[in-house]
């Protein structure tokens, strides 16, 4: 009974993590090489390296020298967030608890965990960004050519050689929807999710990301019921982010579920969830971020 048990936690918590990925806008960000450098630890050093450019070689003299700078910046994980839940044992129907718990833990995962996720990743890249996002205040008219123009953007500071994620608030969302000159260019094509491969709609070979407006905020509290938006906080229209300049990293996310005979408290099922996570931008990268908000 006890190695059934087990099995059924390890899958249960595999299929959580997947439904993690599913349901999070910001999931395309997860870094699992970066995930590994933190076993053991909270906080990891991560390097951060500049050159110094090409100069004139000299016939005399030779080479110029140059330069390498190695920086050693620590990154510390800062999300440690859980819940319990209890299910009395005469509360179980016949459907199994197998079964009632993958339901139960998939939709908290659905309606709680991912959207907490999505607003911690994407605000925390907001605050880092900050001096890139410009006012918008984007209408019908003008949505398209302010989507190009932040895409431009980041395509420049990043010299056009990375992939890039636009994460839209489901207010822009809804203007792009109606463009012709943005509906016109869009293709449906994969898309890297974590381990998943989905479809989302790309244009100019960026994908775009529609985002719950509850979710596109510069701020939020996070306490213990869930998270709310500070209010002070921008509502972010846009945000246009290099695939590899954030890093989602999820050291932990552990389910345990004790059935009413290990509950040493009351005769009941219980479900505790935890997630250990925090997103990351380097140094390097921060220029390379563009996007706007309201106000």
């Amino acid at each position: 009974m006890a190695i059934n048990n087990l099995e059924f936690r390890s899958q249960l918590t595999d299929g959580l993590d997947k439904k993690l990925v599913q349901k999070s806008a910001a999931a395309c960000l997860l870094d699992n090489n970066l995930r590994a450098k933190f076993v053991g630890a909270k906080t990891v050093l991560i390097p951060d390296v500049d050159f110094v450019g090409l100069a004139d070689y000299n016939r005399d003299t030779g080479f110029t020298r140059g330069s390498v700078t190695v920086s050693q910046k620590p990154y510390t994980l800062s999300k440690d967030r859980g819940r319990t839940f209890i299910i009395d044992r005469e509360d179980m129907d016949e459907i199994g608890i197998s079964n009632l718990a993958g339901q139960l833990m998939g939709e908290f995962v659905r309606t709680e965990v991912a959207p907490e996720i999505d607003a911690y990743a994407i605000s925390a890249i907001a605050k880092i960004a900050a001096t890139n996002l410009k006012v918008g205040g984007m209408t019908a008219d003008n949505v398209f050519d302010m989507l190009n123009t932040a895409v431009n953007s980041a395509q420049s500071a990043s010299s056009f050689d990375e992939e890039l994620v636009v994460f839209v608030s489901a207010t822009v969302w809804a203007l792009l929807s109606v463009s012709d000159k943005f509906t016109r260019l869009i293709r449906v094509d994969d898309f890297k999710k974590g381990e998943l491969t989905t479809k989302v709609r790309k244009y100019n070979e960026c994908a775009i990301i529609p985002v719950p407006d509850l979710r596109m905020k510069t701020a939020y509290t996070f306490g213990s019921d869930g998270f709310t938006a500070d209010s002070g906080a921008k509502d972010i229209e846009m945000l246009v982010v290099p695939k590899k300049a954030a890093s989602l990293v999820k050291k932990t996310e552990k389910v345990r579920v004790f059935e009413p005979d290990e509950n040493q408290t009351m005769d009941a099922y219980k479900f505790d969830y935890r997630l250990y996570y925090d997103c990351f931008v380097k140094d390097s990268a921060k220029g390379t971020i563009f996007g706007y908000t309201k106000s």
